[in-house]
């Protein structure tokens, strides 16, 4: 009897504590090691990820936050990198998917995450000349991801293809400017049936406008999105906006996100983490981040 309080003693006192700390020092790893941000957004990963001499993009978290992946611009040509947490620290960002040629950018995991979405102006064939750009993705594989496959003719036009979110249904939301021919870019999704996308329908005119809607983000259950915009009433050279689901499945007029996000700058390229803690976006060509309850006074 009294070895078995000695061991009950130890199991609350020493072990419980123990895993405790171990379990919290291992959600203090996820996010690069980052020091969490409140309200007023900041730099993410400064001097890490986001470089006074580099233009970054896109960037998108894995599920359980232990993978990362980032467009990067390099003199003039786009591509993406990635780190990922192994044991107790992050592995150095490496390039995963680039092209001497050709540009690759706006990275986007899958529902499942078994493929890695994003845009290129490559070719279709092999060989031939730059294009304009459409939707791509690679398969995951043991030893890393395939080379690119194009999205296909349902989805990509002879017009540009951007941006690119997911429900966790496997609807594709992005941009387009196949009906315009020029800047103007609108909003698409695209349901997946059967393993195929289909014809996408452009949103309301309570999402796109005549003037340029682009980078959107969809909450996975599609209760609301974020995307860019450049509008007369706008802060800067490109703002981010938003607008939930009502429940007669419309959607809410669009609104600027204000101050609190948007600058005199561009702001583009906004993400959501899966656990819904963090909102990350682009601004002045470096990767924000700020605690994702900011989106809940726009409601």
């Amino acid at each position: 009897m009294i070895k078995l309080k000695i061991i009950r003693t130890l199991f609350f006192f020493v072990i419980l504590p123990i895993l405790g700390y171990t379990q919290n020092n291992k959600q203090s790893l996820l996010y690069l090691n980052q020091k969490p941000p409140g309200l007023q957004p900041e730099i993410f990963a400064p001097d890490i990820i986001s470089k006074s001499s580099e233009y970054e993009f896109g960037s998108i978290f894995s599920k359980d936050g232990k993978e990362f992946f980032y467009g990067v611009d390099v003199n003039g040509k786009s591509e993406i990198r990635y780190t990922r947490l192994e044991k107790d620290s992050w592995t150095t960002p490496e390039i995963i998917i680039s092209d001497p040629n050709f540009g690759f950018n706006d990275p986007f995991l899958s529902p499942n995450e078994y493929q890695l979405y994003y845009i290129s102006n490559r070719p279709v064939k092999e060989k031939g000349s730059e294009k304009d750009y459409d939707i791509w993705y690679s398969e995951k594989r043991p030893y890393g991801w395939s080379k690119p496959k194009n999205a296909g003719a349902a989805i990509n036009t002879d017009s540009n293809e951007y941006y690119i979110s997911f429900t966790d249904s496997g609807t594709m939301y992005f941009s387009s400017n196949n009906n315009s021919g020029n800047d103007d870019f609108d909003i698409y999704a695209s349901k997946k049936i059967n393993g195929e996308f289909q014809k996408p329908k452009k949103l309301s005119d309570a999402i796109n406008t005549k003037s340029y809607e682009a980078d959107v983000f969809v909450a996975p259950d599609e209760s609301y999105i974020i995307f860019c915009a450049r509008r007369k009433e706008g802060l800067g050279r490109g703002d981010l906006y938003i607008s939930f689901k009502n429940e007669d499945g419309s959607w809410t007029t669009s609104k600027n996100m204000g101050a609190s996000i948007n600058t005199k700058g561009h702001e583009l390229c906004p993400f959501v983490t899966k656990d819904g803690k963090y909102f990350f976006y682009t601004s002045n060509q470096d990767i924000y981040w700020v605690d994702a309850s900011i989106i809940n006074q726009y409601r």
